[in-house]
């Protein structure tokens, strides 16, 4: 990912909402010289690091990725808010159309974690999935069920030795330009986008 500073995010809180608010996750890892695999998965903030990103995760054990997990450096991409803008959202110009969005890589090597710290995590997991529920369910409703089905999981903590966050949300506009682009980008009937909206609109200038 290109690395720009005007875009960059370093606050950890905010990295922490992007990560609590987009759970469902890519992850990426290779060996040397061996094709990288790359799965998708959902993953929460590790309570135990109440100010920090480490993540909590689960695979199937068939899936490829988790064949290497723990033995090689892995990423996992946290995909905010994004979408197109057209340029006619500036009203002002000459501009072009762009891809606003927002994005976070987490770097590190997982940690694989044994049958209890696994069930722990799937219920953590379950939780927070559930936790905007008016009648949330429990995995603990299902124990025994789900206790027969950890031989199937893989589960790891990873805390992240290198972090790469990206907001690119318009900021090197003007800010009565970016007011136009939320305003579109709340009303348009082909791009309406209202969480990148929100986005824009929370970073502008």
């Amino acid at each position: 990912m290109l690395e720009q500073p005007e875009f960059a995010i370093t606050d950890t809180a905010a990295l922490r909402a992007l990560v609590h608010g987009h759970g469902w996750v890519t992850m990426v890892a290779a060996a040397a010289g061996e094709a990288p695999e790359v799965s998708h998965l959902p993953v929460v903030l590790d309570p135990d690091d109440p100010h920090g990103l480490t993540v909590l995760g689960h695979l199937n054990r068939a899936d490829p990725l988790a064949q290497r997990l723990g033995d090689h450096d892995a990423v996992l991409i946290v995909q905010g808010p994004d979408g197109y803008v057209p340029a006619t959202f500036y009203e002002a110009g000459p501009y072009t159309p762009t891809w606003d969005f927002v994005v976070a890589h987490l770097y590190g090597r997982p940690e694989i974690l044994g049958p209890d710290d696994t069930y722990r995590l799937l219920s953590l997991t379950v939780d927070h999935f559930e936790a905007g529920r008016p009648d949330p369910w429990r995995l603990s409703s299902v124990a025994g069920y789900a206790h027969r089905l950890l031989p199937g999981v893989l589960g790891f903590r990873m805390r992240p030795s290198r972090v790469a966050g990206k907001a690119k949300l318009s900021q090197d506009k003007p800010r009565e330009v970016v007011d136009r682009v939320v305003r579109a980008l709340r009303t348009d009937p082909v791009h309406r986008n209202p969480a990148l909206a929100d986005a824009v609109r929370a970073a502008r200038p």
